[in-house]
């Protein structure tokens, strides 16, 4: 923000850990940030840690066509776990949007959360449909890749380790949050969004893992 200029609008589609820092950052540059979300708890969270310096919205095909009009930038942070991100913005929404508006979708890892999204790269980032501008990176941590390296290593070794010295198995059994984040189990899907989404019989991790024991 600079004294006498209007500052930028921001609309932050999630609330989630990547919602919620690219709310800050925006909140950080002097932005007017509208961020929207379907969790009410989240909404009250975020009003509250953030001293009501943002304006939070109910996530809704309504609010979300009314708030991208004056957008500067939209951030897609939405995330279903294991599953494919729903479809929030529409492409007959983007001509109401203001020309040389932005979006940045970091979901398209999982389909992304706009109709005009598609896949892009570090070396072509970016492409305009109906004058909005489209950042698309299905690797956005790889901008900066020794510090998301050593992001991920810090979040994931206490897993691997568990995993080496336990063997899987008892690793997921004495571990709920590295079960929670299992997908496969000796090719059988465990994770009902990932079977639902590629149309695979799902199966229950449960079922799986305490009956090796069983049978053991």
């Amino acid at each position: 923000g600079v004294p006498g200029v209007a500052p930028a609008h921001v609309v932050v589609l999630g609330g989630g850990t990547v919602g919620t820092n690219a709310a800050k950052v925006a909140l950080g540059m002097g932005a007017h940030v509208t961020l929207l979300d379907i969790n009410l708890e989240r909404l009250r969270y975020l009003e509250d840690t953030l001293h009501g310096r943002l304006t939070t919205l109910y996530s809704n095909a309504a609010n979300i066509a009314e708030s991208i009009k004056t957008a500067d930038a939209v951030i897609g942070a939405v995330l279903i776990t294991g599953a494919k991100a729903p479809r929030l913005i529409r492409r007959d929404m983007l001509p109401t949007m203001p020309v040389g508006s932005v979006i940045v979708d970091v979901a398209v890892d999982q389909g992304g959360c706009v109709e005009t999204t598609h896949a892009t790269t570090h070396s072509n980032p970016t492409y305009i449909v109906d004058g909005v501008l489209h950042y698309g990176v299905a690797n956005m941590p790889g901008a900066v890749p020794r510090t998301s390296s050593l992001a991920l290593s810090n979040a994931t070794l206490r897993y691997v380790l568990r995993v080496a010295d336990h063997g899987l198995s008892e690793a997921l059994r004495s571990d709920p949050g590295l079960a929670k984040g299992l997908n496969i189990y000796h090719g059988r899907v465990t994770y009902p969004a990932v079977a639902e989404t590629f149309n695979l019989p799902s199966t229950d991790l449960q079922t799986v893992v305490w009956g090796e024991l069983v049978r053991g």
